[in-house]
């Protein structure tokens, strides 16, 4: 199996072929739909004139970044927050990964270790650490011992809760479902 999102074909290429590519939608990956998230990084590389590159992004200048996130249609609602949050995961590849987001989920112990590294990134928390985790053990087979549990209620190999579990119109339907479900509980739970 493998991702098929709803976006761009090209986009989708580049999410399957480029790590880099597919941790960045992730990490975009937060108040805008799903779609437009992973498919930032297709945009990001054809405003940059090539191939993404976590050196050149940890280094560029900030303001420069922004103003690339920036451009419309903008890569994020939040253009000026995420640039710098793409920056920072990028310097966090380069001290502790040689600049490699495969490296990342490389030489893994277990999944437990997964999980350890993916939180230690910036902007990710436990949630959105346990997705990257269902994302990359159900679509890109990425599974280290115990990578189900630490992907949580994610790795359900039944579950339509993000897009880890997004192969098709259908099952986009039904994590949309799930996601208004999960929008609906929180607003009565604080709502009272």
């Amino acid at each position: 199996m493998t991702l098929v999102l709803p976006i761009d074909p090209e986009a989708n290429r580049l999410l399957i072929r480029d790590p880099l590519a597919l941790l960045i939608g992730m990490v975009l990956d937060q108040q805008v739909p799903m779609e437009k998230a992973f498919s930032s990084p297709y945009v990001l590389v054809e405003r940059l004139g090539h191939d993404l590159d976590a050196r050149e992004l940890a280094e560029y200048d900030p303001e420069a970044l922004v103003a690339i996130f920036a451009r419309p249609p903008a890569l994020h609602r939040f253009p000026k927050a995420m640039a710098a949050r793409v920056q920072e995961v990028c310097r966090v590849l380069v001290e502790r990964y040689d600049g490699d987001a495969a490296h990342l989920w490389a030489g893994l112990e277990d999944g437990r270790e997964l999980l350890k590294r993916i939180t230690a990134l910036p902007g990710f928390g436990r949630q959105k650490a346990q997705i990257f985790i269902a994302l990359l053990g159900k679509r890109f087979e990425v599974r280290p011992p115990g990578w189900r549990e630490a992907a949580g209620d994610y790795g359900d190999p039944d579950a339509h809760r993000s897009v880890a579990d997004v192969t098709d119109a259908q099952s986009l339907r039904l994590v949309r479902e799930y996601k208004q479900q999960m929008k609906a509980v929180k607003a009565g739970a604080g709502g009272g």
